[in-house]
């Protein structure tokens, strides 16, 4: 408890250095919460910008912290774009933990003495960060490797300070204008989730295989191999790469690499993974990619820390490459049925009024060159547009959109007059025509066939019991037919009814009015001094007509 309010004490602080009480209007807060901001007022709000101060509080509050603040950069979706720069520019640096307490958790977690695993082990650390700490070693067989431990008790901060976060985001939901829409709770716990996932090294091992059978020999990019007999969930051994990290623009201009080739073979590793793989490294930022030093001229790209993977589903892959090369023809109405065809907004959206929507987005875009445009940033507008028609964003679409923004950035870094269009449409073009060649459906097909044999026997009992089905909603529909006409004679009869009824009564009265003035009398004696002979026919008409009327009315 003395731990929870002293971290509860280190928040408040931030709140008011940062002047946090900002990002909320203070109208729509209870007053014990405008009460505990109170002090916040008296420091002055400064320059800075709201995703600035943003920034700087969550770097004061810790990694697991700064770590919710890259999930948050990775939901366009969800943060207003003013905010995304700063979130981005987060830099996950951490203190490294005791070297033998490293050693002793990797003695722990192989059940083996480093000495006995390992030919040599160096104690300094080669990098840290807030989920785990990464040292080199040397197996007996001379391969030089890294070894990778999660961090000792970090289950425990990320759980409280987990449950600090929910605290927050409970209040900005409920009293943040943008708190509903922003979803902060789930948000929160999807960071819960990611994060735990991270500190499963075994799995971030298996994306990590995955990834390096896919580029099995391929010129484009490079992933380090993973030692399974020295892999468990909180260590994991791999192989040391070596390559200049790619934000070193100098070192790789003094190697002589090709910069625009460069920028070049990252985009189609991005559109590779994304439509022919279908398995993409969702956390490509630029600590985690770096540049082979071997043949500059054809450069290639050595990837690390697999711990975040994207794939999309099959009508996903369709619609989107089709979504892409119809925004960049200015084809707004396909934009807007696709949009549609795929689910991705509701069914009754009228396709006139998304299509005005994208022309509006879109058309500013394309005044620029291709070269000034950018493709992430034109999918984030789009995506933004089409929640104005109650779009739900696939969580998915969501990592797609931040890699390809990372990979995007990246590459303007390294070549200015990078033209992603220049790559990406010849690409876009050849898969949509290969998803369809016979060669593909017959894959398909050899895929599938297994299954569709297993199944074929049950073909016949299928369509019987399907035929018995129908037979008995056959008798449903005729019983529930005759009960629904039955149903509607009764009405009818009662409408007649109710109709006789009127009639006769209004009969009833029509007689008495006619024979009143020939009754001649009161009321009391009118029966003694009636003439019968007088009252006039229409009288004895309508009476007879209400009478008849009244026996018949059923």
């Amino acid at each position: 408890m003395l731990v929870v309010l002293r971290r509860l004490l280190t928040i408040s602080f931030v709140i008011w250095r940062y002047r946090l009480d900002l990002l909320i209007p203070p109208g729509q807060l209870p007053w014990y919460v405008r009460l505990f901001l109170l002090p916040c007022k008296l420091k002055p709000a400064g320059k800075m910008t709201r995703g600035e101060r943003l920034r700087r509080a969550l770097e004061d509050l810790g990694p697991i912290f700064i770590k919710f603040g890259q999930l948050l950069s990775t939901r366009p979706d969800l943060v207003p774009p003013d905010m995304m720069d700063d979130l981005n520019r987060l830099q996950d640096k951490v203190p490294p933990f005791d070297k033998s307490e490293f050693r002793a958790l990797v003695e722990r977690g192989l059940g083996e003495s480093v000495d006995t695993v390992f030919a040599s082990y160096e104690q300094e650390p080669l990098a840290s960060a807030s989920v785990a700490q990464v040292h080199g070693a040397t197996l007996h067989n001379g391969q030089r490797v890294v070894i990778k431990i999660v961090r000792p008790g970090i289950e425990r901060i990320i759980e409280q300070d987990v449950r600090l976060l929910m605290m927050i985001a409970r209040l900005v939901e409920r009293y943040s204008i943008d708190g509903k829409r922003l979803h902060p709770v789930d948000v929160v716990r999807d960071y819960r989730s990611t994060i735990f996932d991270e500190l499963d090294l075994q799995r971030e091992a298996a994306n990590a295989s995955q990834l390096r059978r896919n580029f099995d020999g391929s010129p484009l990019l490079y992933v380090p191999e993973i030692y399974w007999d020295y892999t468990r969930n909180n260590v994991l051994v791999m192989e040391r790469i070596h390559g200049i990290p790619v934000t070193h623009i100098d070192e790789l201009h003094a190697q002589g690499t090709d910069m625009k080739a460069l920028a070049e073979r990252g985009v189609e590793i991005f559109f590779k993974q994304v439509f022919e793989h279908n398995f993409f490294h969702a956390d490509m930022h630029p600590g985690n990619i770096f540049v082979a030093t071997e043949n500059p001229e054809y450069p290639k790209y050595i990837a690390v820390d697999m711990a975040i993977v994207g794939s999309l589903t099959r009508e996903d892959q369709y619609y989107l490459a089709r979504n892409l090369l119809a925004m960049f023809r200015r084809d707004y109405r396909q934009v807007a049925e696709l949009h549609v065809q795929s689910g991705w907004v509701p069914e009754g959206t009228r396709v006139e009024e998304l299509e005005a929507a994208v022309r509006t987005v879109c058309e500013p875009i394309f005044e620029k060159p291709l070269k000034d445009i950018s493709f992430g940033h034109l999918l984030m507008s789009l995506f933004r547009t089409a929640r104005r028609f109650d779009m739900e964003v696939q969580p998915q679409l969501v990592l797609l959109q931040k890699t390809l923004l990372n990979i995007e950035g990246l590459g303007r870094q390294l070549y200015p007059d990078l033209d992603l269009w220049v790559t990406a449409h010849p690409f876009l073009e050849r898969w949509l025509k290969d998803r369809f060649h016979p060669k593909a459906l017959w894959g398909q097909f050899q895929r599938y066939a297994p299954e569709w044999m297993e199944k074929f026997p049950q073909v016949p009992e299928l369509i019987f019991g399907g035929l018995q089905q129908l037979q008995s909603l056959s008798k449903v529909s005729h019983h529930l037919e005759a009960q629904t006409q039955e149903l509607q004679r009764q009405q009818q009869n009662r409408r007649r009814g109710r109709r006789r009824t009127v009639i006769a009564t209004l009969a009833l009265i029509g007689s008495g009015i006619t024979a009143w003035p020939h009754l001649g009398g009161p009321l009391t004696a009118w029966a003694e001094r009636i003439d019968w002979g007088q009252i006039p026919p229409e009288s004895w008409a309508l009476l007879t007509l209400g009478l008849a009327v009244l026996i018949l009315r059923k």
